[in-house]
Order: structure tokens, then C-alpha cells, then sequence
């Protein structure tokens, strides 16, 4: 009995031995930075940018407008007529609720849309460092949540490049 021990203990701890000699290979992506620099991610941004103007536009003339007819409000409000000054508070609050209106749709839409367009993305990102980790052999690929990372296992720069030579040709 003594001997079965002694002889699991041993095969247990020459089993964690090999474990920790063998090689394993770890990279590191830093999303942060591959959001900030790929060319994918600028050309969404490009998109959304061109998709939502003309509406941020058209918001910023009516809160304009609004502005405008405030100050006629504040100006003249002595001189109208009580029948007119409360038409035109009424109608200030109408549009008031309608620019607020307008603007919280505009902000949900854009919400949306950045959020397909990030998650296509990171879609291509995981593709893309999969592709690059299965081709290269790594073990582990990390991400984020990453006190210090060496340049050693650093595969951001990789990565990038990837996406840079994908949108180059015209890909995803």
C-alpha cells in the first residue's frame, strides 16, 4: 500500500515536470489598439459619420431655430399680445418636445448601427487571430485584462497588418 503511494507520487510529479518544460506559445492582441487603428474600423466610422450628418444637420438647424424663436419670445413678450405670447410659448414647447424627440431617436439609430458595425468587427478580428494563431501554432491568445505584455508575445502589429492587407483587397 505504502509502495502504491509512494509510486502515484512519484508518476504525478514527473507528470506535472513535463507539463511544465514543454513549450507552450502565447500572443497577446490589443483590441483597443486595433479598434483605434484598422482600417475597417475607420471605415465604419466613415460610414455611420456619412449615414447619420444630414440628420445631426437637421437637428442643429431646428435647435437653431428654436434658439431664435426664444430670444423673439424674451424680446418681445412685453409688446404682444397675451393671445399671441401664449401661442407662441405653446409652440415653443411643441417644438421643444419634437427636437428632443428627434434627437433621442437619432441617438438610438446611430446606438444600433455602431453596435452592427462593431460587432461585424470583432467578428473579423476573432476570424483574423484565429486564422493567424492556427497558421503560427499558437497554445493561448490573449486579450485585454493584461498587466504587461512583451513585445515577445505581443501579435497586435500582426494582426493589424492582416486586416490592413484584407481591406487592401477589398475584403470584409
Amino acid at each position: 500500500m505504502k509502495r502504491t503511494l509512494q509510486g502515484l507520487i512519484l508518476a504525478a510529479g514527473l507528470a506535472v515536470t513535463s507539463v511544465a518544460t514543454a513549450e507552450i506559445k502565447i500572443g497577446f492582441v490589443n483590441l483597443a489598439r486595433l479598434t483605434a487603428e484598422a482600417p475597417q474600423a475607420k471605415a465604419a466610422n466613415e460610414r455611420l459619420k456619412q449615414e447619420f450628418e444630414p440628420r445631426e444637420q437637421e437637428l442643429a438647424a431646428m435647435q437653431r431655430d428654436l434658439q431664435e424663436l426664444e430670444q423673439r419670445l424674451k424680446r418681445d413678450a412685453a409688446v404682444m399680445k397675451e393671445g399671441e405670447r401664449l401661442r407662441l410659448e405653446r409652440d415653443l414647447r411643441a417644438r421643444e418636445r419634437e427636437v428632443r424627440r428627434l434627437y433621442d431617436e437619432l441617438r438610438e439609430d446611430l446606438n444600433i448601427r455602431r453596435n452592427e458595425e462593431l460587432g461585424r468587427f470583432q467578428r473579423r478580428i476573432s476570424e483574423t487571430v484565429q486564422e493567424l494563431a492556427k497558421a503560427q501554432k499558437f497554445d493561448l491568445i490573449l486579450i485585454d485584462g493584461v498587466m504587461f505584455v512583451s513585445d515577445k508575445v505581443d501579435i497586435t502589429n500582426q494582426v493589424l497588418d492582416r486586416l490592413q492587407q484584407e481591406f487592401r483587397r477589398g475584403q470584409k
